[in-house]
């Protein structure tokens, strides 16, 4: 490939905006310290894992063989027998929530999705694509769904199968649904287990729960029927991707055989990335579980870091059990816009993934919203107060 001046120009000022803004991300959950360089001689090929990977295929360069490795390790971390799930590496995680949300419609074509307000924005257009019937849950404060109102929802709508879509941490607070007292609820108004479908979306928790001493429930031993997760998060990646498990029971409805590849598909996508899967396979592959364990005590170390320096300086900081996110009131534009923050009114947050190997960029940030914060104060304080006269 050659280029011309302007344009190697143009690709040598944004390496070096890359390098720049490499670890910009204290406010968004992508865990920037991955190194695939022994991966780079495999981008000479086009590597497309079309169909599934448990079968031959007709297209010869893919990564099968390294796909099912990856499925066997999410298989043994989600609780269910190799032998009765099935999944894939997906584009990310919103492939990996319409997945599951696909295959709940199949089993229950007339059921309504129930989700928090909490849920991801992909939740919204993933019902209207599939043409699903679909109903907000109100959330308690620290971002959890409420169950009082989902089963108020649901036996409002007479719904005798219904979909559950659980947050295993939200977007904002890294809150953790409750699936034990969902389907205790579901029970006690008659609702059996075999009626209902409940899916997980662990974008960036499903790498933290099973690893922590004392998880909530999250996986298929505790009820889930199927769950996903990014792999660009947790374990850090340079191409967005996922991984999604689900029961092979359900997933054989959806399988449709394809002639010209000599396979059978059962993907949202056809066409797969088999690069993304190499790099899946590396990663957890160049870590012990013990080292998985040690990667997620830092962050969590380091977000409770943040919180209790947030909180000493008055600053009314929290996260939930278990989570990386640390929330806390937003500052000025001026302030977020610099730190890179996610912000979503009242709040904003900060999220302490691998590559924040000290508390330098934390430090920074905190000083910045604290003395914001004294900001507002002071303009609150020299303000003319205005008066009402009648």
């Amino acid at each position: 490939m050659i280029l011309s001046a302007t344009n190697q120009n143009r690709l040598d000022t944004f390496w070096d905006y890359c390098l720049e803004h490499q670890y910009f991300n204290i406010g968004y959950p992508e865990s920037a310290d991955f190194d695939y360089s022994t991966l780079y001689r495999f981008f000479n090929f086009s590597l497309n894992n079309c169909g599934d990977w448990q079968e031959s295929s007709n297209y010869a360069l893919n990564s099968f063989d390294f796909e099912k490795e990856v499925m066997k390790y999410y298989a043994d971390l989600f609780q269910i027998p190799f032998k009765e799930s099935w999944g894939y590496v997906t584009n990310g995680g919103t492939e990996g929530n319409m997945f599951g949300c696909y295959l709940a419609r199949e089993l229950f074509p007339n059921a309504t999705l129930y989700y928090s307000k909490e849920t991801h924005y992909s939740v919204v257009k993933i019902a209207k694509l599939l043409r699903m019937k679909s109903c907000i849950i109100e959330c308690l404060d620290n971002g959890e769904i409420d169950t009082d109102d989902l089963i108020q929802k649901i036996e409002g709508n007479k719904d005798r199968n219904p979909i559950i879509f659980a947050n295993i941490g939200t977007t904002m607070s890294g809150a953790v649904d409750n699936i034990k007292a969902i389907k205790q609820r579901l029970k006690q108004i008659g609702i059996e287990r075999q009626d209902f479908y409940l899916h997980a979306d662990a974008a960036l928790s499903g790498m933290i729960l099973p690893f922590v001493d004392n998880p909530q429930p999250f996986s298929f031993a505790d009820g889930v029927d199927s769950i996903c997760l990014s792999g660009h998060k947790m374990i850090g990646s340079p191409i967005p991707c996922g991984i999604v498990v689900a029961k092979r029971v359900n997933v054989d409805r959806i399988s449709v055989d394809v002639d010209y590849i000599s396979a059978r598909d059962q993907t949202i996508s056809g066409s797969r990335n088999g690069h993304s899967v190499l790099m899946m396979w590396a990663a957890i592959n160049s870590r012990s579980s013990q080292q998985w364990q040690q990667r997620i005590q830092h962050c969590l170390q380091m977000a409770q870091y943040a919180v209790d320096k947030f909180q000493a300086a008055g600053v009314p900081a929290w996260r939930n059990p278990n989570s990386i996110t640390v929330v806390f009131p937003c500052p000025s534009e001026e302030v977020w816009r610099k730190h890179h923050l996610a912000v979503s009114e009242p709040n904003a947050h900060l999220i302490t993934t691998a590559h924040h190997k000290d508390t330098q960029k934390i430090d920074i940030l905190i000083t910045d919203v604290i003395a914001d914060q004294q900001d507002v104060i002071t303009d609150q304080q020299t303000t003319p107060k205005r008066f009402a006269y009648s």
